[in-house]
Formats: structure tokens, sequence, C-alpha cells
């Protein structure tokens, strides 16, 4: 386990690799960090800002937010200048901050410092995009797939024997519990075949 040089966590030595940026064999930079240097993000740090207020646009042309409500959309801190200065919320181009919130077509109406909210107000409409995906052109007719009838389950002729023999057993015991006398038990076919109906062993 090794530490990066740059977040300083732990790291094993297969996902540790030379400084890239400096080439010091012995500063070792997880994957992580060194795909950062290769391929810095480009993506401004107000983009957050700028879709949301894109996306309020398609219902509404006014939104309050709040500061902290700002920092979670741009996922960091507001920076000082953005509570102390009121011309920091200046719809100015020049600014980095101020062109989030310009290219989504919206300006900064008024602004409370003390109780820390903006209200922005939209000038112009924005076509807003959920993502860059390309959509995908069908070019084809719809052909629904073919389903097939259900087939009714008709029962096997041994099934339908043996559920036929349990009934007429069903009935055979019924019959004859009803012809038993209450106290007399009926003669067993072993006693039937050993004596005559008529007599009995003395």
């Amino acid at each position: 386990m090794r530490k990066c040089q740059r977040c300083k966590k732990l790291f094993c030595r297969d996902c540790m690799v030379p400084d890239v940026a400096t080439g010091d064999p012995t500063a070792m930079l997880c994957l992580h960090c060194a795909r950062r240097i290769v391929s810095p993000r480009t993506v401004s740090k107000y983009a957050g800002l700028e879709s949301h207020l894109k996306f309020r646009a398609a219902f509404t042309s006014q939104v309050k937010l709040t500061f902290a409500r700002i920092d979670g959309l741009i996922g960091s801190n507001l920076p000082m200048n953005a509570f102390r200065d009121p011309a920091w919320w200046s719809n100015s181009s020049s600014s980095v901050h101020a062109k989030a919130w310009l290219n989504a077509g919206w300006e900064v109406q008024e602004v409370n410092l003390k109780e820390g909210w903006v209200i922005f107000k939209k000038a112009r409409d924005v076509p807003y995009k959920k993502s860059k995906r390309s959509k995908l052109e069908i070019t084809k007719p719809f052909t629904p797939v073919p389903v097939r009838p259900p087939r009714s389950k008709v029962p096997s002729k041994t099934k339908v024997s043996k559920l036929y023999a349990r009934i007429k057993n069903l009935e055979r015991q019924r019959s004859m519990a009803r012809g038993q006398i209450r106290g007399f038990k009926p003669r067993s076919q072993h006693e039937k075949k050993l004596f005559n109906s008529n007599k009995k062993p003395q």
C-alpha cells in the first residue's frame, strides 16, 4: 500500500503510477488523480446552476434560490465575494459565474445578502436538452409480436380415470357407513369366507 501524492489516500501498487506531470518516479499518483491531470475537466463550475435554470424555464419565469441551494447545485461553495459584494451578482458576461445564468436565458433581478437569497428572472427562452445522446430514428414501421392464443388444457385419460376411481371409492365408503348399526361391528371379509352366514362357531 502506498499513499497518493495528491489525494493522500492509500492504494495498492497496481493502482499507482508515476507522476505524469513531472515524470518523477518517486512521486506516485493514483489512477484517478493521473486521469484528472491527463484529461482535466472542462465543464464550468457553475454548469449545475445553468442546467437547473434551463430546466425551470420550461414552467416558470421567476426563480428564487438560496445561497445554500446554489452550493448544492454547483457541488461546491460560493466564493466569499458572493456573500459580501452585491456586484458579484451583476449580469456581466465577462464573469464566469454570470455566464451560467446568462447562457440559460436568465438574469439576476434581486439579491439579498443579509438573508442569503437571489431572484432570477427569465429574459429569453433557451431549449433544454436532457442528454447529449442522439435520438434513434425509426425507419421501419412498428410490427407487433405475434401472440398465440392460449390453448385449453385437456386433462389426460389417466388423470380422469384416477379421479373417477377416487369418487367411486368415496361413494362406497359412504354407503357402507350408512349401513352400519350403532354398537354392531360388521363382519370382515375373512369371517365371511371362513364361516357360513347362517351358522357361527360355538
